[in-house]
């Protein structure tokens, strides 16, 4: 795995994580009853977004090294997911 390819993996799983973390525990203008005018009963009126960034690069990181560490070990490679014989041959 080249060093650019390892960034690209932990960002991926930085901003998808990131996408599950971000509802959680989150408090609308509905929720409180002090909606704004102009804006949705949806919109967050508390979000912890600092919280939840540190939370979700702490979980990026654990994922990111074993799936990284199973790459790298050979363990599960590109030829395992090749179903139609697409690659050549290994010598």
């Amino acid at each position: 795995m080249t060093i650019t390819a390892a960034l690209v993996l932990f960002a991926v799983i930085w901003f998808m994580t990131l996408l599950v973390v971000l509802p959680i525990r989150i408090k609308t203008q509905g929720d409180l009853g002090d909606i704004v005018p102009g804006t949705h009963a949806g919109a967050p009126e508390v979000h912890h977004m600092k919280k939840k960034i540190w939370i979700t690069t702490g979980i990026s990181v654990v994922l990111w090294a074993i799936i990284a560490g199973i790459i790298i070990s050979g363990v599960i490679s590109v030829r395992d997911f090749d179903w139609l014989n697409q690659l050549e041959p290994r010598n």
